[in-house]
């Protein structure tokens, strides 16, 4: 039995993470804490949980309590906390999946010029494995820290990552647009006024525009893909959903392919990934048929009039966007079937 605790267990990520691990049959949650002044049950805190999840969630007072219960620690944190806290568990041998982006981009500048802080812990990203199973699955399993990608790049990548993998010419590289949107669970649980109802209610905004903290970390993996380096223009924004992203992403051919082209080369990509959708010709991803689940789905269609891809992807940004895709990293981490727990 694979003994898991959870740091940062009150937020909207950690209760997914509750969700998916109290029906694990290969999961024991040992250890709940969290930003809080006394212990309360965490049923209290999301009352969905009554009569399923009977656990405490504790003060978080530092790491020496938590380490020998547990042999994987994921860190439902914010951005800048995490590093402060991988390193104690990493030394003592445990499994880390942090789903903040603290040990996703590999340059300490980039993450520095992005989210406004030097990284402490520089020397662990190199070990790093970021957390897309569709592209990492090998290097998961042979991991001790895993940085779960982010929502927005989750479906962005997996949308894009058959067309600008190396050996492929069917599209520019150098002109990506991207339109992406998310349900309000994104911006976490803390209230902001972006947020309350009035104000997001009957009303659609677009967010950081041409700044968005994720913009590196999509470039950065769409280069490792294609071998040459990558820039995107990515704009975010905020629908009155709960749950779930869409993103639409424009692509200028090199030259005129057929539908079926294009399905052939997902086809072949993504043969065999038990998480991913490709839809056929003519139908398109809704956000409804992936929310509360890990799936990806991907649809396409091909403007012959302005020589234009349409590539679109729909995910939950709870789950294959963050708590579902750090189980799916776990169970590869521990020998098991990638879809336990999830499927």
């Amino acid at each position: 039995m694979i003994k898991a605790g959870i740091i940062g267990a009150t937020g909207y990520g950690g209760r997914e993470l509750i969700r998916i691990l109290s029906r694990h049959s290969e999961v024991e949650i040992t250890s709940l804490t969290a930003k809080i002044d006394e212990p309360v049950s965490i049923s209290e805190v999301f009352t969905s949980l009554r009569g399923k999840v009977d656990l405490t969630c504790y003060p978080f007072e530092g790491s020496d309590k938590i380490i020998p219960r547990v042999d994987i620690i994921f860190l439902a944190l914010p951005h800048k906390v995490s590093m402060e806290i991988a390193p104690d568990f990493l030394k003592k041998g445990k499994k880390v999946i942090d789903l903040s982006a603290d040990f996703r981009l590999k340059d300490s500048k980039v993450y520095q010029e992005w989210y406004g802080i030097a990284h402490e812990q520089s020397h662990l990203l190199e070990g790093s494995v970021y957390g897309l199973p569709e592209l990492y699955r090998k290097e998961i399993k042979e991991a001790s820290l895993i940085a779960n990608p982010g929502c927005y790049p989750t479906s962005i990548i997996l949308a894009l990552a058959p067309l600008v993998r190396k050996g492929c010419d069917l599209v520019e590289l150098e002109d990506i647009i991207i339109d992406s949107k998310t349900g309000v669970s994104g911006a976490g649980c803390s209230p902001s006024l972006a947020t309350h109802f009035p104000e997001i209610n009957e009303n659609m905004l677009a967010y950081k525009v041409a700044k968005h903290q994720h913009t590196p970390e999509i470039e950065q993996e769409l280069s490792n893909l294609s071998g040459t380096s990558i820039n995107v223009t990515f704009t975010p924004h905020l629908i009155p959903i709960t749950s779930g992203i869409f993103s639409t992403i424009y692509l200028k051919l090199k030259k005129n392919v057929a539908h079926e082209e294009v399905s052939l080369l997902f086809q072949d990509f993504y043969r065999g990934q038990p998480f991913i959708r490709l839809l056929s010709e003519g139908i398109y991803p809704m956000v409804k048929n992936v929310v509360r689940t890990n799936y990806c789905e991907i649809g396409w269609q091909i403007n012959y009039r302005t020589s234009r891809l349409i590539i679109l992807s729909s995910i939950d940004n709870l789950i294959k966007g963050a708590s579902g895709q750090a189980v799916q990293n776990m169970n590869l981490m521990f020998g098991l079937d990638e879809g336990h727990g999830l499927l």
